[in-house]
């Protein structure tokens, strides 16, 4: 199986190719240049690997939650390439990335990623890790850190939103460490589209949708609410 995936949602921007289980990844933590670099980096993958988007079997892409504009990139350009080379789409958590990365490089299997969300509020949802299969334990979603809950037992923390809000979710729950300097990577994306179980979650590019979790960019000043 060839994948070719892509993540744009947070500061960092990567590109990655899975070929039949090896993994080569392009990545930079770069705010605001994503537009710049991901097109640059699928090229030199492409290259590397000497292969065309025709010989790829699917498209991944961290389809979010994360920063809008850098979400909606990734899927304009997931989709442009697909479209392209009428490939099918595997959108994949940029959470679930997370969670991948943060097991692999701990050895823990109960993974509570947090995103920062700006507006004291956090990206947010638990895994349950086993190898390189990634299972949702509670839902995906976008809160205030003081809101973050986990089941019972130990969990492992990954993601920016514990470098801000380590000591609120340590209230929460039983908390056995945190990574918070972690970003999704598109290595991660694509060994997580490439589980066969997932495969029925591949869709057409039209399909390809993103996912916010919250429905506006900033709040209203307080003398504009209603």
């Amino acid at each position: 199986m060839k994948l070719l995936a892509l993540d744009t949602a947070t500061d960092a921007c990567s590109s990655a190719l899975w070929v039949d289980g090896a993994v080569l990844e392009r990545y930079q933590l770069a705010p605001r240049r994503h537009a710049a670099l991901i097109l640059p980096m699928i090229e030199e993958l492409l290259a590397e690997a000497q292969l065309s988007l025709a010989q790829l079997d699917a498209i991944s892409f961290g389809r979010g939650p994360g920063a809008f504009t850098g979400v909606r990139i990734a899927v304009g350009i997931a989709q442009g390439l697909a479209f392209a080379a009428d490939l099918p789409v595997a959108p994949i958590s940029t959470l679930a990335a997370l969670a991948l990365a943060g097991s692999r490089e701990t050895g823990c299997h109960r993974i509570a990623p947090a995103l920062d969300a700006r507006m004291n509020e956090v990206y947010w949802a638990t895994y349950q890790v086993s190898g390189e299969t990634v299972h949702l334990v509670d839902e995906e979603r976008v809160c205030p850190p003081e809101r973050a809950s986990a089941g019972a037992g130990d969990w492992f923390g990954v993601g920016s939103g514990w470098g801000l809000y380590a000591a609120v979710f340590s209230q929460r729950m039983v908390v056995n460490g945190w990574l918070a300097e972690r970003w999704p990577r598109a290595g991660d994306i694509a060994r997580l589209a490439a589980d066969p179980d997932r495969r029925r979650e591949w869709v057409v590019a039209e399909q390809a949708l993103p996912v916010y979790l919250r429905d506006r960019v900033v709040d209203k000043p307080a003398n504009l609410r209603r």
